[in-house]
């Protein structure tokens, strides 16, 4: 029995000690061995950032290149004005190695404007005029006195010319439709150069695999351009997302219980309109052609607003709208005793904040650190991806022992062997060291970014906890409380703590990364057969998913711990666990209902923020239709202010929930370190005393001397 009571014993409460008056001045260093790995780790993080700097080269995303490697259209260089890529022959894109090698087997050339009309090499030699104009799509070294059978041989020119248009900066035969038939430039057949008649559906599977190697980087491209084009107007929705939070975390400070009220309110009304909206356009688009398509039969698209026009899709956004209403509807429902001791615990937290008004403020710090985090590494990456050579490869018509092998363009091959052969770009690439260690700079790039992004909000979650645990164990309000209670808690955590948040932050980045690899095994093995891999990968997704949950609960408490007593990571978390396992009910109960709240807030301000969002860039409202900006795209601003607006409202009222959090756990030790009488007297406030031996007493799992203990010590005495 001994055995079995300690082994699911929660430890012994915390005695009574006169000389604890809240956060430990005099502390020393802690986790100091992680702290040095942590350092040791950024700095080579800035290692890898300065050697990625020094290889890589962004313009291989921006331009397209050459068969030469050289690239279209970057300033200050030959190529400056001419800004697009001619493909010879196009229609040799249609091999099937294009989509293999990411590479058409054709001569590919700088210049400055597509072709605008039919002509044949053959046609255009006889014509003085002509041959100047086809000169421009040829390579240097051509004249006038070269025969045509000299030219084709050294590959100097193409065979043919055709109309072609500009698409991300590729020259792409204007392909059209006349009467069910494909047309190029108008015409239903074209010369293809060598006295043959060709149709003009045959261009069409080279225009297509050359799109698809093309075709990822196209979206991206319009998605640029719509940022290019709407940037300010995002920035602005982002501005008010930040000024309706900042507001409205003022309005809690003085009207939290009637802000609550208003909050549930509103969220229910907005849903509420979410449901009428899509029924409204679920009932517009019946009896309109194409809109009774389901979404299986559509597939995917890459213009997001094809799916706008069919019924299926606002049925779907409706369904899941009105489960949402109803779900807090019912939340609402069984927990309406509960949210009115919650709504009681966040006025509490609402004076808390009130004396340390500064860190509304200190999101900005942590928004800011963030920032500078997720550049860091999205500019290490794409110079970590672009800092490979151009290789170049043997590419033929005719059988030949060279095919696909690398060569070098300034040396000249067996051409005896291979006669039609060349020597053309096919992608960039490496053999040296530092090209076949590349993924992994590439995998300690990630790995670093979740280190650090961990360790910053690690530092906001310590810091705060800080300075509002030196309000609740300030005796007399606020003139026991530091001058500076921010800035001192963040003192303290840089200076004596930095090895144990890089601790907890490094155990949740490890977790994080498998999180990843078990995505990517997840993307790769979707065509796979096997049953049982798929069941384990799911488990296997669903375990780190509820583990990475759980860690960064205990974090969350432990840092709480090391703010207030000083201890390293591992203590403090046990000891957090513990505490929390004694007040098990008090932490399901008002922990998470208060969470529950404090989402709804942010919720609220999505919402609001989003369906202004909807109207302004949709140009559903007439007052708008001029001053929006004409984009491919409009769901990219309207996501981009939703999920910064998510993202400003969560940095804000994670200060509500860091205080709630810190206030709880203070208020734990507190029971267990006093009993309420003069000698030994509560720190907490009357009402806060009241709320939450209110909450204990009305428990059903609350025992006989817990009660007694509510009926000896009133908030009289607590006062």
């Amino acid at each position: 029995i001994d055995k079995c009571t300690s082994f699911f014993s929660v430890g012994e409460p915390r005695k009574y000690d006169p000389t604890f008056k809240g956060p430990i001045q005099n502390r020393g260093c802690t986790d100091i061995v992680c702290c040095i790995l942590f350092i040791v780790a950024v700095l080579g993080y800035i290692a890898v950032g300065i050697l990625a700097w020094s290889q890589g080269d962004p313009r291989k995303v921006i331009y397209p290149t050459d068969s030469r490697g050289q690239f279209c259209g970057q300033a200050g260089t030959p190529l400056e004005k001419k800004p697009f890529l001619f493909y010879f022959n196009i229609m040799k894109c249609a091999s099937p190695m294009v989509l293999l090698e990411f590479q058409c087997p054709t001569t590919q050339m700088c210049v400055d404007k597509c072709p605008e009309k039919f002509m044949t090499l053959l046609k255009a030699y006889a014509n003085r005029k002509d041959f100047d104009y086809y000169k421009n799509f040829c390579k240097e070294g051509v004249t006038n006195t070269m025969g045509i059978p000299e030219i084709l041989k050294l590959g100097l020119c193409p065979a043919m010319l055709t109309p072609s248009k500009p698409f991300t900066r590729r020259c792409f035969p204007a392909l059209g439709q006349k009467g069910g038939v494909i047309t190029v430039g108008n015409n239903s057949h074209f010369d293809d150069g060598t006295g043959n008649m060709r149709d003009a559906k045959d261009l069409v599977d080279g225009v297509k695999n050359a799109t698809v190697v093309i075709e990822a980087r196209q979206v991206v491209m319009k998605i640029f351009e719509d940022y290019t084009q709407s940037w300010y107007w995002i920035l602005l929705g982002l501005v008010i997302a930040m000024l309706t939070s900042l507001l409205f975390i003022i309005l809690l400070r003085f009207l939290a219980g009637i802000m609550v009220w208003v909050m549930i309110a509103m969220v229910i009304l907005v849903l509420g309109y979410g449901i009428f909206h899509c029924y409204m356009e679920y009932a517009a688009l019946k009896g309109e052609p194409g809109s009774n398509v389901t979404l299986q039969e559509l597939g995917f698209q890459t213009d997001f607003t094809v799916y706008l026009q069919i019924r299926q899709t606002w049925l779907a956004f409706m369904i899941i709208l009105a489960i949402v209403e109803v779900i807090i509807i019912l939340l609402l429902i069984f927990l309406r005793k509960r949210i009115l001791i919650a709504v009681a615990l966040i006025k509490e937290a609402s004076r808390a904040i009130g004396h340390v008004m500064c860190s509304l403020f200190y999101p900005l710090f942590t928004f800011l650190l963030l920032a500078m985090v997720i550049a860091y590494w999205a500019v290490t990456a794409v110079f970590l991806s672009t800092s490979n050579e151009p290789i170049y490869k043997v590419f033929n018509e005719t059988e030949c022992e060279h095919s696909r092998k690398t060569c070098d363009p300034a040396v000249s091959f067996l051409t005896s062997q291979c006669p039609d052969s060349e020597c053309l770009f096919a992608f960039y690439g490496g053999e040296t060291v530092y090209h076949k260690y590349l993924i992994g700079l590439q995998f300690y790039n990630v790995f670093l970014f979740f280190w650090c992004a961990n360790f910053v909000t690690a530092l906001g979650q310590m810091t705060l906890a800080g300075a509002f645990a030196s309000y609740y164990w300030a005796f007399v309000k606020p003139d026991d409380m530091p001058a500076f209670p921010v800035f001192s808690s963040l003192g303290r955590s840089l200076r004596y703590h930095t090895g144990t948040l890089a601790f907890g932050s490094l155990i949740l980045s490890i977790i994080q990364i498998i999180r990843v690899l078990l995505e990517y095994l997840d993307h790769k093995l979707k065509g796979a057969q096997n049953k049982f891999a798929k069941f384990l990968l799911c488990c296997l997704k669903c375990c780190f998913w509820c583990l990475e949950k759980f860690i960064k609960f205990l974090n969350r408490n432990a840092y709480i711990m090391v703010a207030i007593y000083g201890k390293n990571f591992c203590t403090s978390a046990r000891d957090a666990f513990l505490l929390l396992m004694r007040n098990m009910i008090r932490v399901a109960v008002l922990d998470k209902v208060t969470d529950f709240l404090l989402f709804l807030g942010k919720l609220l301000i999505v919402g609001l923020v989003g369906i202004f969002a909807f109207f302004f860039f949709s140009g559903r409202v007439k007052a708008f239709e001029d001053t929006a900006p004409h984009l491919h795209y409009y769901w990219v601003p309207i996501l981009t202010v939703v999920v910064g607006s998510y993202l400003i409202a969560h940095g804000f009222f994670s200060v509500y929930a860091m205080c709630v959090d810190t206030l709880f756990l203070c208020f734990c030790e507190d029971l267990e370190r006093n009993d309420g009488s003069a000698a030994r007297p509560y720190y907490m406030s009357s009402t806060l005393h009241e709320i939450l031996w209110k909450n204990k007493a009305e428990d059903p799992s609350a025992s006989d001397e817990d009660v007694q203990l509510k009926q000896q010590h009133t908030p009289e005495d607590a006062t």
